[in-house]
């Protein structure tokens, strides 16, 4: 999140954003905590996947798509490991 130049309050707006977008696309029902999470850890996770491929996305907006993509594959991630016990 340094690397973005934000700080932690904006982490946790921008994750709660990304989150609740996350939950509204994949239609699942999530408590505001946990749509906040989603957006954190999914904007990490996204934007490793995303090194992977040379791409980088920097700033609010970035950190914003990084984590509603990394907040999907979470949920689709968590729907998967539901089905299989």
């Amino acid at each position: 999140m340094e690397d973005a130049g934000i700080g932690w309050i904006a982490a946790i707006i921008i994750g709660g954003i990304a989150g609740w977008l996350a939950e509204m696309f994949m239609k699942s029902n999530m408590g505001v905590v946990m749509n906040i999470l989603l957006g954190i850890v999914g904007a990490i996770i996204a934007n490793f996947i995303l090194s992977l491929f040379g791409v980088a996305l920097g700033g609010w907006v970035g950190y914003l798509i990084a984590g509603f993509i990394g907040a999907c594959i979470l949920i689709a991630l968590a729907r998967m490991v539901r089905r299989t016990t």
